[in-house]
């Protein structure tokens, strides 16, 4: 297992995105190839020693997925070639399955069921023996049960959205090559959870929450102001104010004074 040094943001990716949401539902793309003609042959691809692994974005953030591929996507630079883009759970089983690509980038938290149902319904592809599509997830969220669902499902590796893009090729390519790829804190949840053959516990007030709620939960605990909880999950502070009511209406707390003890209380911080 390898991967990501630090708290360094993409160049390219997350921090372009702030609180844009797509303008509509966006089509389901076959991109085309990064590296253009007239493109000079060497651009610096000597570290990648002239391999090559096709690749599809799969985000609900349009902006997001922009700057991945300006990040990673110069295929004669980083090997990479971006040959798809999915903005929820159909489009991205429509994308994979039409161009079968060697590794997805998934989030984990789509329209229409979210990384796990995406992984779901591409089963069959992952256990293809002569072509599998392998994935890693590429997530904002940093929660043990996200990581933990999509590895359960069948992904690869875990990685954050401050990851750099030099590290994110390089995860990318041992994920081709069938490693197991781990921000460092996200390993020790999935080493964790398979140690133990107990089931998890059920948390019922837990289970009322939304994967985005939850989300903001979390953030909100860790005194983060409306403001940053926007920039960090792409939503505007309207949307989060919504979210914070949502969940304390569910909890049947007051304030976020309680609710930061209700979070530290399960370690949800």
């Amino acid at each position: 297992m390898s991967e990501a040094h630090g708290d360094n943001r993409p160049t390219g990716a997350a921090g372009s995105a702030e609180s844009a949401e797509p303008t509509g539902p966006a089509e389901p793309t076959a991109a085309a190839p990064a590296a253009e003609a007239g493109r000079p042959a060497d651009s610096g691809s000597g570290d990648t020693g002239g391999r090559r692994v096709r690749v599809v974005l799969v985000d609900d953030h349009r902006m997001f997925r922009t700057g991945v591929q300006a990040e990673i996507g110069e295929t004669e630079r980083t090997g990479v070639e971006v040959v798809g883009e999915a903005a929820d759970v159909d489009q991205a089983v429509t994308v994979i399955t039409a161009t079968r690509p060697e590794v997805v980038l998934l989030d984990v938290h789509l329209p229409g069921g979210g990384g796990v149902e995406v992984l779901r319904r591409c089963a069959p592809l992952m256990g293809d023996a002569t072509q599998p599509v392998r994935f890693l997830a590429l997530s904002v969220s940093d929660a043990a049960e996200d990581v933990i669902g999509v590895i359960r499902g069948g992904a690869r590796g875990y990685v954050t959205k401050t990851i750099t893009g030099t590290d994110l090729v390089d995860s990318v390519f041992r994920v081709q090559d069938g490693d197991a790829v781990f921000s460092p804190r996200l390993a020790g949840f999935v080493l964790d959870a398979f140690a133990s053959t107990d089931a998890p516990p059920v948390d019922e007030d837990l289970d009322r929450l939304t994967q985005r709620e939850r989300e903001v939960l979390r953030l909100i605990a860790r005194g983060y102001a409306y403001k940053e909880i926007a920039k960090q999950l792409f939503i505007s502070v309207k949307t989060v104010e919504s979210h914070v009511s949502a969940v304390l209406r569910k909890l049947q707390l007051s304030n976020r004074h309680e609710l930061t003890r209700w979070a530290t209380a399960r370690r949800l911080v």
